[in-house]
């Protein structure tokens, strides 16, 4: 779907362009030295160059985590591919792109927060409100699910504006709380799905808790923590990103975040009801192979366990961003 995008393509090269003016303002590759050449300007204007060099980075990196408006992509991606690809493009590929963005932004780009941080702030807003707006009426989980992580990415942003250490540590919780969650939901959807049918509708779960007792309850650990119910991962990551927000005065941000996250809990919650509330017909269901039901348990344990001990993992990602 990437390749045969124009937008796709425009994105990427937007990246790469960038990379070229970062290195003709720094002459050099490394993230140090272009740190090191911005920090020797001062507090005066940058250099047109520099500019150039910030704006495309911005633009690449929000192509990378599906940003708006630079998401157009992420849909067609998510339900286009098998569910096992996109369990890895919502979250190891976020999480990389989202490593790298806070990495290059929050470093050799920091003498620049002051016109980075107000354009990524209105990013962050129209993520977070699109994400979920358009999140409400999709009927396909796959899809509903990108536009999910969409909203998710609206969130993430909220940290790396913060520019704090607990903003930075905020984002590194976060993606971990998000992609257990995330690919526990998708493998779901992938085990349930056959050659001959994809079970990646929403009528498709109708009746899952009697077909499927386990799966169902599976099903709506990893949504609840996605919405963000206590006490679960979602709750405490995102409890983070909007505290980091708020401690840096990005009031504003804070608010449509938790508006959007309480918006977001009905497609999330539709899913369950059909599970739960609806009659389904009757489908056969595919045996859950051990390995798999062995992946979704840990999954589940590290949902509670981020939800309700968190510390220990906030420690450690504190101390991944002290150097």
């Amino acid at each position: 779907t990437v390749k045969n995008d124009p937008f796709a393509l425009a994105g990427l090269a937007r990246a790469r362009q960038g990379v070229a003016f970062a290195f003709a303002v720094s002459r050099s590759t490394r993230l140090d030295e272009l740190g090191a050449v911005l920090s020797a300007q001062g507090a005066g204007e940058p250099s047109t160059m520099a500019l150039l060099a910030l704006g495309l980075l911005i633009i690449g990196f929000a192509f990378k985590v599906s940003a708006v408006p630079f998401h157009m992509w992420t849909p067609d991606a998510y339900e286009g591919a098998p569910t096992i690809v996109t369990a890895f493009m919502s979250t190891g590929v976020k999480a990389a792109a989202f490593a790298a963005f806070v990495r290059v932004f929050l470093s050799p780009l920091e003498p620049l927060q002051g016109h980075w941080i107000p354009v990524l702030s209105v990013i962050a807003a129209a993520t977070m409100v699109l994400g979920t707006v358009v999140g409400v009426v999709q009927s396909n989980i796959k899809r509903m699910l990108a536009y999910s992580s969409i909203a998710h990415a609206g969130y993430l942003l909220l940290g790396l504006i913060a520019t704090t250490d607990t903003g930075k540590a905020a984002v590194l919780f976060y993606l971990l709380a998000y992609a257990v969650s995330n690919l526990g939901a998708l493998g779901i959807v992938a085990l349930l799905g056959t050659a001959q049918h994809g079970h990646d509708e929403l009528r498709d779960f109708a009746g899952l808790s009697k077909s499927r007792p386990g799966l169902a309850a599976l099903m709506t650990v990893f949504l609840l923590s996605l919405g963000g119910f206590p006490p679960m991962a979602g709750f405490i990551g995102k409890w983070y990103i909007f505290s980091a927000a708020v401690e840096r005065g990005h009031w504003w941000l804070a608010i449509i975040g938790v508006l959007t996250s309480v918006v977001s809990v009905f497609f999330y919650l539709r899913i369950v009801v059909m599970m739960y509330m609806t009659e389904g017909t009757d489908i056969v269901r595919p045996r859950v192979p051990l390995p798999a039901a062995a992946g979704l348990a840990l999954a589940t344990v590290a949902v509670f366990y981020l939800g309700i001990l968190p510390t220990k993992v906030i420690e450690l990602a504190l101390d991944s961003i002290s150097t």
